[in-house]
């Protein structure tokens, strides 16, 4: 088995409602049960605030980010034990937030 992360991107537009929230929740925890039970979850991660700083370059230069552009966003992310990237992908497609138009990006960890 490998790891991945999932790094979940909203979808354009405003933030959930605390009521879309409190619906969307319980997709979300069955999904990650369910991830777990199947040996696959290493880490179910956290939500990242919306807001943050980059340092960059050479003159280690720091600004407000997390990015410029908001379809940047990552709001948060999971560590996933798979067979290989495209059992992590399947797994992926239960993400609830897809539903709502968002995205999942899965990576592999380099091992080194």
């Amino acid at each position: 088995m490998s790891e991945f992360v999932f790094l979940y991107r909203p979808p354009q537009g405003p933030s959930l409602s605390p009521e879309e929230l409190a619906a969307v929740m319980p997709k979300w925890m069955s999904w990650m049960k369910q991830l777990d039970e199947n040996g696959h979850l290493t880490a179910a991660g956290n939500p990242l605030e919306r807001t943050g700083k980059i340092v960059k370059g050479r003159g280690k230069a720091v600004t407000d980010g997390p990015f410029a552009e908001t379809k940047d966003l990552v709001n948060g992310f999971s560590l996933i034990r798979a067979k290989d990237l495209n059992q992590a992908a399947e797994l992926a497609k239960g993400c609830p937030m897809l539903e709502r138009g968002g995205a999942v990006e899965v990576r592999p960890v380099m091992q080194i």
